[in-house]
């Protein structure tokens, strides 16, 4: 009916339809006839899909009001006859073309694809051509349709008997494996979709039938067509937390599908066919490797009464999560795939190809298998650390101006997260290398996980203790970090988190950077001016004084380094004549029952005694000694003289010199002004 498309033709047609969406019938013809696997080259089929999209998007943003439909009816009207003339065509080669034709425009615009595959007589022709004359080809290219149409319920719905039977049969097929796939995948999305449509249903499930007939396909070194439609079908399957668990426990299949990675050479060029295994695997891969959704209580309630809906019975059994899909069991999953040697993969996928897909997949995967924090030194061996830094950076550089406003809404947060796990149990330089221009360049997301607004409270105390560790590095580093827009606002909100880890994460944090840099050592009354200085200073006493020990020592190691300026001193004074807790708060710190901690934590105790005792110097000090005769009866009425001189005295302390040396002067002075 037409002859092949080339790439020159399709080139010009490219230009055409980039400039306007009108084509003449034998442009049409010739768009539609390019899709023809077996007459088309990569070039040919990459491009032909670029026109089609182009085409289909140019449409819709032409369509008065946004309308969708009538834009669905306007691609369908400059399609639909040729398909259906190639479709009821008595030669093979022609049902071929208008087959391949409709599978790509599935996945280009599904909702005109539907609708000429639901027209009248459209899909009795299609089963007709097939039982008469069956040849691999034809009996591919229905079994791709069909599997490209049972993902969408409009389309599940209208899919007779009879293609269900014919699917049915050829799964079996050994004559021909890339068929035999293609039905096996469409029958996984049709049991798959019929089972979502109607979670009552108790049809029979044949997932692990399906399975079975895939894994085989997979595991014998059949052509890349075949391979592909087997993989996608196993990444249907392996939302099945039964099939996910028998696959993580197959070495060999763990393997084989590894190395699939090599039906590629890196020099080649990208085909849909290579695009589509890559996408498969890591699918595979993100399914086995995935932990539960952490549900807040309110959303586990919502879940719950969803579920009893579904039901219909008010019963929850039904409905229940797997044990499969336990803490326990996935992480068992991700070990055993980490032994299989997992880890190769992600780097091997990202120079492949950078696709949106592809780059989820892998960060989702590396989140679930960081989770486990024995797994991190081994992603790091591997250099996992470098993958995630290469996702982030193609995530923020593909929402560069204009489309900045959209990374406010939308955030890539899964490899975001790992990277964070990994530098808050390793150094910065394990997880950056020396390179201090990585850690500068993991600032942004870090903080932009802290601020955004759907970040979880777990994804902002991730990030906050990434920022911690990253802060200690160096005094530029902490300078960067408290310039980042909105972080140092959104950590004091956290100071006021009413749970322990998230406040103890957002004191060190700021420990960390009043004494990196300036500009927050000021915020917080480092400077002359004090203004609203005060607030702060008073948070950061009441930390001093919380039964969380890692949140004591942060927030007195922030006094003792505030403490180093006249201003910060004068406001403490301040509050100590209008409030009278700052003394006391200091006894506490260095009293030898408090630093005699009970659960033997005898390294926290001797931190608390050295910022309590530098406090005290530093503060006294700072005072004129007006002001020091002025609290000398408050600094006894709290105990503070006794404390300092048990730690003059304590033998456990002896052995802390500079301790026991800045208590004495701290005691000299104190009775000094006295007098």
């Amino acid at each position: 009916m037409s002859s092949d498309p080339t790439t020159s033709s399709l080139n010009q047609l490219l230009a055409k339809v980039q400039a306007s969406s009108s084509l003449l019938p034998t442009e049409v013809l010739c768009l539609i006839s390019s899709f023809r696997s077996k007459h088309s080259t990569a070039s040919v089929h990459s491009t032909a899909y670029l026109i089609l999209s182009s085409l289909c998007q140019s449409l819709r943003s032409k369509a008065k009001g946004g309308d969708h439909d009538a834009a669905t009816m306007d691609i369908v009207r400059i399609f639909q006859d040729s398909v259906v003339n190639f479709v009821g065509d008595t030669e093979e080669q022609a049902i071929i073309t208008g087959l391949s034709f409709l599978s790509a425009l599935f996945q280009v615009d599904w909702d005109s694809a539907s609708m000429i595959l639901l027209q009248e007589g459209v899909i009795d022709n299609i089963m007709d051509n097939v039982d008469l004359s069956p040849s691999a080809d034809l009996a591919y290219e229905t079994a791709h349709l069909i599997g490209q149409a049972c993902g969408h319920k409009k389309c599940r719905t209208h899919l007779t008997p009879r293609v269900n039977l014919w699917l049915e049969s050829e799964v079996t097929n050994t004559q021909n494996q890339r068929v035999a796939a293609a039905a096996t995948v469409a029958l996984v999305k049709l049991q798959k979709g019929a089972s979502a449509d109607d979670p009552v249903n108790e049809a029979p499930d044949k997932s692990d039938a399906l399975a079975q007939n895939l894994k085989s396909i997979i595991m014998t070194n059949g052509e890349l067509s075949s391979m592909v439609e087997a993989i996608e079908g196993m990444a249907y399957l392996t939302i099945d937390p039964a099939i996910k668990e028998t696959l993580s426990r197959d070495p060999a299949f763990l393997k084989r599908i590894f190395s699939l990675f090599s039906y590629r050479k890196l020099n080649s060029p990208v085909t849909s066919g290579n695009l589509s295994l890559v996408y498969g695997v890591l699918s595979i891969i993100t399914n086995i490797t995935s932990y539960r959704p952490r549900l807040s209580e309110e959303q586990s309630q919502v879940e719950k009464l969803k579920s009893m809906t579904k039901s219909g019975k008010g019963s929850l059994s039904a409905q229940e999560p797997s044990i499969l899909d336990s803490d326990d069991h996935v992480r068992a999953r991700v070990r055993r795939l980490i032994d299989a040697g997992v880890l190769p993969v992600f780097s091997a996928a990202m120079s492949q190809t950078n696709s949106r897909g592809v780059r989820l997949n892998v960060g989702k995967a590396l989140l679930s298998i960081v989770e486990d924090k024995e797994n991190r030194g081994k992603v790091l061996q591997a250099g996992g650390a470098r993958v995630l830094q290469n996702l982030i950076k193609e995530s923020r550089e593909s929402c560069e101006p204009p489309n900045r406003e959209l990374m406010r809404n939308v955030i890539d947060v899964e490899p975001i997260q790992a990277l964070a796990k990994l530098s808050i149990t390793s150094s910065p330089v394990q997880v950056f290398g020396p390179n201090v221009g990585a850690m500068i360049d993991a600032i942004p997301p870090f903080s932009h996980m802290v601020t955004h607004p759907s970040s979880n409270l777990l994804q902002r105390f991730e990030g906050t203790m990434a920022l911690t560790n990253i802060a200690s590095y160096s005094t530029d580093l902490a300078t960067r970090i408290a310039k980042a827009d909105g972080l140092i606002n959104k950590v004091e909100l956290l100071l006021l988190e009413d749970h322990v880890l998230v406040q103890r994460a957002s004191m060190e944090l700021i420990c960390n950077l009043i004494a990196g840099s300036d500009e927050i050592f000021e915020r917080y009354g480092g400077g002359d001016t004090l203004g609203s200085a005060m607030s702060k200073l008073q948070v950061v006493l009441a930390l001093s004084d919380v039964d969380d020990l890692p949140t004591r020592l942060a927030a007195s190691g922030a006094l003792a380094t505030l403490t180093t300026s006249p201003g910060a001193c004068r406001a403490l004074l301040a509050l100590q004549l209008d409030r009278h807790r700052f003394l006391p708060m200091l006894a506490q710190l260095i009293s030898p029952s408090e630093s005699t901690d009970s659960s033997g934590q005898a390294q926290h105790a001797s931190g608390l005694l050295h910022r309590g005792v530098v406090c005290i110097l530093n503060f006294l000090v700072a005072l004129y000694s007006d002001a020091r005769k002025s609290i000398f009866k408050e600094a006894k009425d709290a105990g503070l003289i006794e404390s300092l001189a048990d730690v003059t005295e304590n033998p456990s302390v002896k052995t802390n010199e500079p301790i026991q040396r800045t208590a004495a002067q701290a005691l000299k002075i104190l009775m000094d002004s006295g007098k």
